[in-house]
């Protein structure tokens, strides 16, 4: 038998102007896939809003926040800006829960997500070990109704699905 669990995780981050961040031509990174040709979002790390949701989600299951205090450390102390890094942290606060499926919805104007949905889901896959079917990547422009939808930056929710064995079924 197993118990399941399901959290959701949102992040947001506007993307970089000279007014906003000492950072100049900074990538766009997505799921850890450099997306070419767009500046990056602005923030202290790489700004990856897929990871920082997936990040968060896991931090709903594991009731352990990752993202604030131990990311500005890593971050800001350690200099380390790789959001996979702050993913990989999360992971390792699940305990007995293995993930079963995630899934992402993302908001912007641009970039255009779906040329790249699958390198961002093998990307996923190999930090989280699930295998890319089970994991989804929907991308909408909101019919620009946000600012993300305008094209001032990107949103990214991610719902995560949890299990752990609580006993074995005779």
């Amino acid at each position: 038998m197993y118990e399941y669990r399901n959290a959701i995780g949102q992040d947001s981050h506007r993307f970089e102007t000279s007014a906003t961040s000492a950072f100049s031509s900074k990538p766009l990174i997505l799921a850890g896939v450099v997306i070419p040709g767009i500046e990056g979002l602005d923030g202290n790390s790489d700004a990856d809003v897929v990871f920082h949701s997936l990040t968060n989600a896991i931090s709903g299951i594991s009731c352990v926040n990752i993202l604030g205090n131990v990311s500005d450390k890593m971050c800001l102390e350690d200099k380390i800006t790789d959001s996979s890094a702050y993913l990989l942290k999360a992971i390792e606060t699940l305990g007995e829960y293995i993930l079963v499926n995630v899934s992402f919805s993302i908001e912007c104007k641009r970039p255009h997500i779906t040329p790249f949905i699958d390198e961002m889901r093998n990307s996923i896959a190999s930090i989280t070990g699930l295998a890319p079917d089970s994991i989804g990547i929907t991308a909408t422009s909101g019919e620009g109704l946000t600012d993300f939808g305008r094209g001032l930056g990107i949103s990214a929710f991610c719902i995560v699905t949890a299990r752990k064995k609580i006993y074995e079924e005779n």
